[in-house]
Formats: structure tokens, sequence, C-alpha cells
């Protein structure tokens, strides 16, 4: 993955706020050939800041058939 506007190693101090960055830049602009990973996906849900169609997208098919996170309005 490639971003020039982040220090990236100043990021990567905090684990919490680098994981959710990351998954934010890979949902927003693309894998760059990675794939999410779906346990810290489905663990930061509730942080995530995406595009809400975006958002109510991925949250059909993570949790198709299963209860959602605790939060109701999660997308």
């Amino acid at each position: 993955m490639y971003n020039w506007g982040v220090d990236t190693k100043k990021l990567q101090k905090n684990r919490e706020d680098f994981i959710i960055w990351k998954l934010e830049q890979q949902i927003n602009f693309g894998l760059k050939g990675e794939r999410l990973d779906l346990k810290l996906l489905k663990k930061y849900w509730n942080k995530l800041k995406l595009d809400p169609k975006r958002k109510k997208v991925l949250f059909s098919w993570l949790w198709q058939g299963q209860s959602s996170p605790k939060n109701k309005k999660s997308y």
C-alpha cells in the first residue's frame, strides 16, 4: 500500500490507530493485491470511517445471516 501523505512509522506506534487507518485505506482506495483481515474488520467495525454506501454493502456481506455488531446503528 502506498500513502505519501501520512507518516506511517509514527502511526505504527499506536497499533489500534494503525490497524484502523490501514483498513480504511484498503477499503476506500483499493487493496492493491492484499486481502482484508476479516477478524480485524469485524473487531474495529464501529470505529471505521467509511463511505456510508460502501459500509452498508460491507455490512450486508459480513453479517449476512449472522448477528450484527453490538451497536445497532452499525452502518
